[in-house]
């Protein structure tokens, strides 16, 4: 794809209306020093320097998402809890639409903390409930989706496996969203693959895809079959397998198959950059975008993320640069 077409679909990115459906996380970051080991325990002493928050799971596609531009709506779970607030208050602050956040008095929100010393994770804590949701929040989210779905342009669902992606709300989505032809991309969970069927494209990394259909990774040859039998399992349009430093390898229904190396020009930290895939990925076949230019899109996108430390986001400007 000639530079000067991708360059001309960036800017696009801001006529674009993406719902994300999913677990919503918040992540915690406890920044410190170590300077000794505990006398009670084998264990370093942190003294905490500070605090940070930011939004986790599919509130971090969501960031992704408003963070190049597009209009971002946003559908999940949260308790009714402090840490409710500092979630939903962090994603008004990136005017992401959270009418579709819908509180359950029956469970946390689910928090990540990562303790952090010397630019070294010490140890992570997470609080969590990840039992189904409700029948009563499930419809609550159903009835959302409906009301708004004519207004979207694609649909994003990002599975961590928290409760509230389930084989019922699959069921309705799809049926929902073919009804209405819109774009359906997933970002597995490897245990619900079979929630998966029938969506437009998924989005696992290699690990994921290979366990989904019980083969190994070996080579490019194995990963080339088990992107051919993730399709025929799922059929879907698109299977878009993320293989780390070795880039991406995108199969779809027609039979092409394009393996597009990774072009990370330094790599600091791979935290996010699933995220950052999918958002790219999604928003570009919004506007129309091929599958395979989307691919190549994202992983321009996924290569300027792993250059920055800790979970981050990318913008157009950034990606216009990268685009020189």
């Amino acid at each position: 794809m000639k530079i000067e077409k991708l360059r001309r679909i960036i800017p696009k990115f801001s006529n674009v209306k993406i719902l994300v459906i999913g677990d919503l996380i918040l992540d915690e970051f406890v920044w410190g020093d170590v300077s000794r080991i505990s006398p009670e325990a084998p264990v370093p002493v942190v003294w905490v320097k500070s605090e940070s928050f930011m939004p986790g799971g599919a509130a971090n596609v969501a960031n992704n998402i408003a963070s190049l531009g597009a209009k971002v709506y946003i559908a999940g779970v949260v308790g009714n809890d402090e840490r409710a607030g500092i979630l939903k208050e962090g994603l008004e602050e990136k005017s992401i639409n959270i009418e579709g956040v819908i509180e359950d008095d029956s469970r946390p929100t689910t928090l990540k903390t990562r303790v952090v010393a010397h630019h070294q994770q010490v140890v992570r804590i997470d609080r969590e409930k990840i039992e189904g949701i409700s029948a009563g929040i499930l419809d609550k989210i159903i009835f959302y989706i409906k009301n708004i779905i004519d207004e979207m342009d694609a649909i994003v669902i990002e599975d961590y496996g928290k409760g509230v992606i389930s084989a019922k709300l699959l069921k309705e989505i799809l049926t929902i969203a073919k009804k209405k032809k819109k774009i359906i991309t997933v970002d597995p969970k490897e245990e619900h693959f079979s929630y998966y069927n029938g969506v437009t494209a998924i989005t696992p990394n290699h690990h994921e895809a290979a366990r989904a259909v019980g083969m190994k990774v070996k080579d490019s040859e194995s990963i080339l079959k088990i992107g051919r039998a993730l399709l025929k399992k799922l059929n879907c349009e698109g299977v878009l397998i993320t293989l780390g430093e070795n880039g991406m390898q995108l199969s779809q229904k027609s039979g092409a198959v394009t393996h597009i190396s990774t072009v990370a020009q330094e790599v600091f930290d791979v935290s996010g950059a699933g995220d950052t895939v999918i958002s790219v990925f999604t928003l570009a076949l919004a506007l129309g975008v091929d599958m395979k230019d989307a691919a190549y899109i994202s992983n321009i996108a996924a290569g300027i993320v792993v250059g920055k430390v800790g979970i981050a986001v990318i913008t157009q400007k950034e990606l216009m640069e990268r685009l020189k």
